[in-house]
């Protein structure tokens, strides 16, 4: 009996043995890059075991195929039940997109360490990655009482908050992040992008030079730099930062789009179509590209390539068309082509309610080219109905054209309306 034991636990000790050699020799594949060997010898071990399967999964985490690395960490959780595993499978779940696997495998773990933050933080983002803000908020609103001075916990709870669209609390928590790390560069984005939507200058502009000195190469913050600039008509001062960006910045055309029309508040004309077109060769859907160019050939009276211009942008826009179609009224209006600029500045005004010039000029247009004064006076009334505030100078002639027609048909002894 005794020598049937000796023989038993001898067998067991030699085949530890041999896999122990067998999963060195793997680990010495894997160490040298030649994973598919190192597959195929972890596939031939029989029968396969917690080792086996975790390694497989590890390699496969390494070349990033996550699905088939959740698979057999799934496996390995068969045979042990292993805290390292099942991190790993949770952070498997996570680069799935599998988020609701991923939280129940994170409230488990700290179901059972309470005290573990680390875990409690990563649930935390999971929850955030899974668009559940009142989860997230109760979790970060923990973490903080844990820990009072961590500058991350508050910025997380910033963007719960802002999940649940509580703009207060979202801009309040964004602020306790700033006085905990006043580097927190993140925090100071999303402090000027918020001060920026609620239109307050001062702070807005606070929040962006802050940042802009942490990383003066910070996108968002440049462009609501810029936005502000160009609000003021600083267009000289905006266009060094955009020269600066556009460069560097790959794909986006914000930057060449606003070079091209500050350039052209300057009167900077050749410079301003440079961009403009190209914009309009990396771009080939935006309308405003040809828009700018239909601008500065207007002004620089080459009416008949404006008119194309204009054209191709009334094509080409899904957006309110109105500027384009005030654009190809005026050049028929030069073109001394009444009719068809008549017909323009009521697409103008079709298109865009408010463009209170684009009503009047096809009033007075009317007025100037129709006989009958009636479809002018329809026109001028309804500029008097909408826009009489706008332009003090456009609504004095306007009234004293109304009053002149008045006069004019009850004169003649004929109803005007």
């Amino acid at each position: 009996m005794k020598k049937k034991i000796i023989l038993v636990l001898l067998f067991v000790i030699v085949k530890v043995e041999a896999q122990t050699s067998t999963f060195s020799a793997i680990d010495s594949l894997f160490a040298k890059g030649r994973y598919q060997t190192a597959l195929k010898e972890l596939k031939a071990i029989k029968p396969p075991t917690f080792l086996s399967n975790y390694k497989t999964a590890i390699i496969y985490e390494s070349i990033d195929n996550y699905k088939k690395s959740a698979e057999f960490l799934e496996k390995a959780l068969i045979f042990k039940d292993d805290y390292q595993t099942k991190i790993k499978l949770a952070k498997a779940y996570q680069r799935l997109k599998k988020s609701n696997k991923s939280i129940a495998i994170y409230k488990e773990l700290v179901e059972l360490d309470s005290l573990n933050l680390i875990l409690k933080y990563q649930l935390g983002k999971l929850y955030l990655a899974s668009k559940n803000g009142t989860k997230a908020i109760e979790t970060f609103k923990y973490l903080i009482k844990k820990d009072a001075l961590n500058a991350h916990y508050s910025y997380q709870l910033g963007i719960a908050y802002a999940l649940n669209n509580d703009r207060n609390r979202m801009i309040n928590s964004f602020l306790d992040t700033y006085k905990k790390d006043s580097l927190h560069l993140k925090a100071i984005i999303r402090l000027a992008s918020s001060f920026s939507k609620l239109k307050e200058k001062d702070s807005t502009q606070i929040f962006v030079d802050k940042g802009l000195k942490l990383n003066e190469l910070e996108v968002n913050l440049n462009k609501l730099k810029i936005n502000q600039l160009y609000r003021d008509k600083k267009y000289t001062e905006a266009i060094p930062y955009l020269l600066k960006l556009d460069t560097i910045v790959k794909g986006d055309t914000y930057f060449t789009s606003m070079l091209g029309r500050s350039y052209y508040n300057i009167d900077s004309l050749n410079i301003a179509m440079k961009y403009f077109k190209k914009l309009s060769s990396i771009d080939r859907e935006n309308f405003k590209a040809h828009t700018y160019q239909g601008h500065i050939l207007l002004k620089k009276e080459k009416y008949k390539i404006a008119s194309l211009k204009y054209r191709i942008a009334t094509f080409l826009g899904k957006e309110k068309r109105d500027e384009e179609y005030y654009g190809l009224a005026t050049v028929y209006y030069k073109l001394k082509n009444p009719k068809d600029a008549i017909i323009n500045f009521e697409k103008a005004y079709k298109e865009n309610r408010n463009n209170y010039k684009a009503l009047y000029q096809l009033a007075k247009l009317s007025d100037d080219f129709y006989k009958d004064k009636k479809i002018g006076y329809k026109y001028y009334i309804r500029y008097l109905d909408r826009f009489q505030e706008r332009d003090s100078v456009i609504t004095n002639f306007v009234k004293k054209r109304v009053s002149e027609i008045k006069k004019d048909y009850f004169l003649r002894g004929e109803k005007l309306e």
